[in-house]
């Protein structure tokens, strides 16, 4: 009866031995790097602004808003199916912000410093007086800080398959 006992003994604790998870490899040449940053712009000065993406009319609406603080390497890029005049305006945003209206050439056509946030039901619109087909939105002082002027080629990285919609 005992060699009984300790088959079972032994058939049941076999699942256990069988699902025993293994610590991770640490053989750091096969493990595979992280993806190479998200979707940024580089500035004529070749600094790095990450930018997340408005695509859609969604997006474009909701844009900065409700933001209490924006980093200084961080921004959001508007997509426009077509190149035309888009005011912007500043209504629920909370923080001061740099807005860069961007030509199909991605060349600067338009840019106003500084926009205040706006507290009130009926904001004001900002115009470009320019065609753009992008807008950069930056924290209020760093297109000064970076001397972006009318004209200035940015370059956008890693937004290849984003389509306006």
């Amino acid at each position: 009866m005992k060699p009984l006992l300790v088959l079972l003994l032994m058939i049941s604790l076999l699942p256990n031995a069988c699902t025993k998870t293994m610590p991770p490899a640490t053989n750091t040449a096969t493990t595979p790097k992280p993806a190479a940053n998200g979707p940024r712009v580089i500035l004529p000065d070749g600094f790095t602004v990450n930018i997340e993406i408005a695509d859609d009319d969604e997006l474009r609406a909701q844009g900065l808003m409700y933001r209490d603080h924006l980093a200084a390497d961080a921004g959001m890029l508007f997509f426009f199916a077509t190149a035309d005049e888009y005011p912007f305006w500043m209504k629920n945003t909370r923080i001061p912000l740099d807005i860069i209206w961007i030509d199909a050439n991605r060349k600067i056509a338009h840019v106003k410093h500084q926009v205040p946030p706006c507290h009130v039901p009926d904001c004001p619109s900002y115009p470009p007086n320019a065609i753009a087909k992008y807008v950069l939105e930056l924290a209020g002082g760093e297109a000064a800080r970076h001397g972006l002027k009318e004209g200035d080629l940015l370059r956008f990285e890693g937004t290849e398959n984003v389509v306006a919609r």
